[in-house]
């Protein structure tokens, strides 16, 4: 049988954290967490229709504020919203979404960003970028949080 083609417009990656669901949910869903791994946030709440403010640090650069807005919230299964980046000529618009499912004693944790035109060189570029940024340091940051989390219940 063959696998179906990857779409490289489509990031998706994943991390297995040993807490449940509800401990991942509240790394995803409380501001200060969200501070902790990601970034302060102004306006957030998980409720369809919330729109929020990320303030993004960016090295050398003013921090950038990503426009978000809550289309999704299924706790503790799934979160998901758009992100846009408000100083791309035109905004650029993603959405990013994350599913919780249980898995043994823990949690498998699944991280989808869509929306790139890979055809456009810019967003090409902040693809691959953002691929690597949250591969290897926010995932890694978020599964800390939720272990942390986890520890002082």
């Amino acid at each position: 049988m063959l696998e179906p083609e990857h779409d490289p417009s489509v990031i998706d990656l994943g991390i297995f954290v040993e807490q449940p669901p509800e401990v991942a949910w509240r790394a995803l869903t409380q501001p200060e967490s969200l501070a902790r791994w990601l970034s302060p946030t102004i306006g957030f709440e998980p409720v369809v229709g919330t729109t929020f403010i990320v303030q993004v640090e960016v090295p050398d650069k003013p921090a950038a504020e990503m426009a978000c807005q809550i289309l999704a919230a299924d706790e503790p299964n799934q979160l998901t919203y758009s992100w846009t980046d408000l100083r791309g000529d035109p905004p650029r618009r993603w959405l990013i979404d994350y599913q919780l499912h249980p898995h043994g004693r823990g949690t498998r944790l699944m991280w989808h960003m869509s929306g790139f035109d890979i055809e456009d060189k810019y967003q090409r570029f902040a693809r691959n970028g953002i691929e690597r940024s949250w591969d290897r340091t926010l995932l890694p940051k978020l599964a800390a949080e939720i272990n942390a989390l986890g520890a002082s219940d």
